[in-house]
């Protein structure tokens, strides 16, 4: 248990995240956890750690971190032009570091959050059963928020012999987050109060990701979905990728930080599978929905299970 990390620069939203706060949404918690929870689990495994560890989830503008002792570290998801000492770091690899050195974050090249995981994982004090940081509220990671200036960050195990930095994902299996391909959603449970004329317009039209949109959901716009009588529902339960329709008509993607009900009636959910592909989109970026059955989405998600388990499985060899 040592200092890992001593924060130079914290970049523009650097926050401790985990896989989310489970079994707490009965008494009004938000779960939060990684925006990409795919890119967050393949750090950690490069880096030697469990999944479920805790990264620091870095958006666009990184922070620049002084390295306070030896360590493996791995970065996934978005690239932001990481560098340590001005030595280009590639995302989806495991990298050794040294004491002394400085690691960087630049322009952003493509995608929106990236996760750095380090051997070891950050030792941080849970709040119910999990390290994720929610702002609002000011609990979990590091003192409730976001990484400041001077913040220094302790790594639990640091025993380097049992882990190999190099570590990295094939091509093949590296997220595209650039390609152009529909966002993949099954129905939602209000269909009543959408007509058939809204749901095809909701498939054919394209929507932009406003400058409102965070952690608790993308707030997108576009054509105006109209609604066959009110936008108010009984408030009901809501889910990571539901798709609520307030009474504007814009949607709204309900994502880590999102309430635990919700009271506009709800459109349509982005499959698991799909939700890395929507949140590594930027800002102004068009986004279009393609409708699925419930047994393709259930179909994907135990395929990205299976292809953990075996990158898990030949990590460890």
């Amino acid at each position: 248990m040592k200092e890992i990390f001593e924060v130079i620069k914290p970049g523009l939203s650097t926050s401790i995240q985990d896989l989310g706060r489970a079994g707490y949404q009965k008494y009004g918690i938000p779960t939060s956890g990684a925006m990409d929870a795919f890119a967050h689990r393949i750090a950690n495994l490069l880096a030697g750690n469990q999944e479920e560890e805790a990264t620091l989830e870095i958006m666009l503008m990184g922070p620049q971190l002084k390295i306070l002792q030896d360590a493996v570290i791995a970065i996934g998801g978005a690239d932001l032009s990481a560098t340590i000492d001005e030595t280009p770091l590639q995302p989806w690899k495991s990298y050794r570091v040294y004491s002394g050195q400085i690691l960087s974050f630049g322009k952003p090249i493509y995608g929106t959050y990236a996760y750095l995981a380090v051997k070891g994982a950050f030792l941080i004090e849970e709040v119910m059963e999990s390290k994720s940081t929610y702002v609002p509220a000011g609990i979990g990671g590091f003192e409730g928020r976001i990484l400041q200036k001077g913040d220094r960050l302790i790594a639990g195990d640091t025993d380097l012999t049992s882990v190999r930095a190099g570590r990295y994902l094939k091509a093949v299996d590296t997220p595209n987050y650039e390609q152009h391909r529909p966002i993949r959603v099954i129905a939602g449970p209000d269909l009543a109060a959408f007509s058939n004329e809204t749901y095809q317009q909701f498939y054919q039209e394209s929507y932009r990701i406003t400058e409102q949109s965070n952690r608790m959901g993308y707030r997108l716009e576009g054509k105006a979905l109209p609604h066959a009588e009110e936008a108010d529902i009984i408030s009901d339960a809501v889910l990571p990728g539901t798709i609520q329709v307030p009474a504007n008509g814009q949607p709204i993607v309900l994502l880590s930080d999102r309430q635990t009900t919700g009271g506009y009636a709800r459109i349509a959910t982005v499959i698991t599978a799909d939700i890395p592909f929507l949140v590594q989109k930027r800002i102004g970026s068009e986004v279009q929905f393609l409708s699925i059955s419930l047994e393709r989405a259930q179909a994907d998600y135990l395929q990205q299970q299976r292809y953990l388990q075996l990158l898990r499985t030949g990590l460890n060899h």
